[in-house]
């Protein structure tokens, strides 16, 4: 503690620090609750027959959240791979991803690096469809692209390590950067993969669509099942909870110690007063004592031991107050007993 009483520099950085961080952790952890709370309330539809009645019955032909599970099936062309033969698909990511090892000033080690240096999505418009060959009701998917969750398969992937010289390694090591290669994948959602979709379902004339909800809710497109999906959601719920209690209470642990040293310095600074207030109390009962004696030895005599005369000028605060039998009786560190200033050096006073 500081002067004062008040907390020094690095404690209240400290607990502005963890109050920020335990601020930050308890938003995300809110956002994670009522993501799940959304999931768990979502209406759970079936693509049968009664999916277009209950849309015909619903406010606005419109279910704000709904979860649905299909078969992916195509409406116009599919995307064939560009590496793998016979593999049909409705999006396609294909990436360029560049490794390296990047030399640390710091800790003087390397590094690995990794940087997409080009990324490609190509998509069509395909519908989700009642599993088996039956006909039933579909569900067109709007706007794959903008699911925070979209299951992508990879279906190549091949790494194409950099040929290099002795003029390159050495050109690597003084610019403190060594290519390994590039990396080239192609990812897929394929055509007859079961997907989960979980978003706004509106009917729109003939057609019901899945798109992104207007609620600020997460579009899930996702390969596992609803319930893998919410226990997910709600394993990524309890982490953060855990987190926020614990850096909460690690906040609560130093504004604790902040405040306790802050109570016992006001402690010891109103048992300094009431000494102080009885000292100087005592001395004036003293003085009107010796004043109506007449007698004037009480006004040279030293403040502790009331008997001998001042001979002791304490520097640097300047006060004569005590003997110099009395000024060897103070406990170390020595200070004046009138202001409590450490004593650096003592001088001798004589009375002529």
């Amino acid at each position: 503690m500081e002067g004062g009483g008040r907390p020094s520099a690095a404690q209240a950085a400290l607990l502005a620090a963890s109050t920020a961080l335990t601020a930050l952790l308890y938003s995300v952890y809110r956002h994670k609750a009522r993501v799940a709370r959304g999931l768990e309330g979502a209406r759970r539809v079936r693509l049968d027959g009664d999916l277009r009645a209950v849309l015909l019955e619903a406010p606005g032909r419109c279910v704000p959240y709904a979860v649905i599970e299909g078969v992916v099936r195509s409406v116009k062309e599919t995307l064939n791979s560009q590496f793998v033969e016979n593999c049909k698909g409705v999006v396609q990511r294909l990436t360029l991803q560049e490794h390296k090892m990047v030399w640390n000033r710091t800790t003087h080690f390397w590094n690995d690096y990794k940087k997409i240096i080009h990324q490609r999505t190509n998509t069509t418009p395909f519908d989700l469809a009642p599993p088996g060959d039956g006909a039933g009701v579909t569900v067109r998917v709007m706007k794959p692209l903008d699911a925070i969750e979209l299951s992508l398969e990879t279906v190549y992937e091949k790494f194409h390590p950099s040929a290099q010289s002795f003029t390159d390694v050495i050109g690597d090591f003084i610019s403190g950067e060594r290519s390994k290669g590039i990396q080239e994948t192609e990812q897929m959602l394929k055509v007859g993969a079961t997907l989960t979709g979980v978003g706004e379902l509106v009917l729109d004339n003939a057609t019901i669509k899945l798109q992104p909800p207007k609620q600020g809710l997460p579009y899930y497109l996702s390969a596992v099942d609803f319930d893998s999906l919410l226990q997910k959601q709600e394993s990524n719920v309890r982490f953060w909870k855990i987190l926020t209690v614990v850096f909460g209470f690690a906040t609560c642990t130093v504004l604790f110690f902040i405040l306790r040293k802050q109570y016992r310095h006001h402690r010891e600074r109103r048992h300094l007063k009431q000494m102080q207030e009885e000292f100087r109390q005592a001395q004036e009962r003293l003085m009107r004592e010796m004043n109506i004696e007449g007698g004037e030895t009480l006004k040279n005599a030293c403040v502790v031991c009331l008997s001998n005369t001042k001979s002791c000028v304490f520097l640097e605060c300047g006060h004569v107050c005590s003997c110099s039998e009395c000024y060897q009786a103070l406990p170390e560190p020595k200070r004046c007993p009138i202001c409590r200033q450490a004593i650096s050096r003592v001088v001798p006073l004589y009375n002529s």
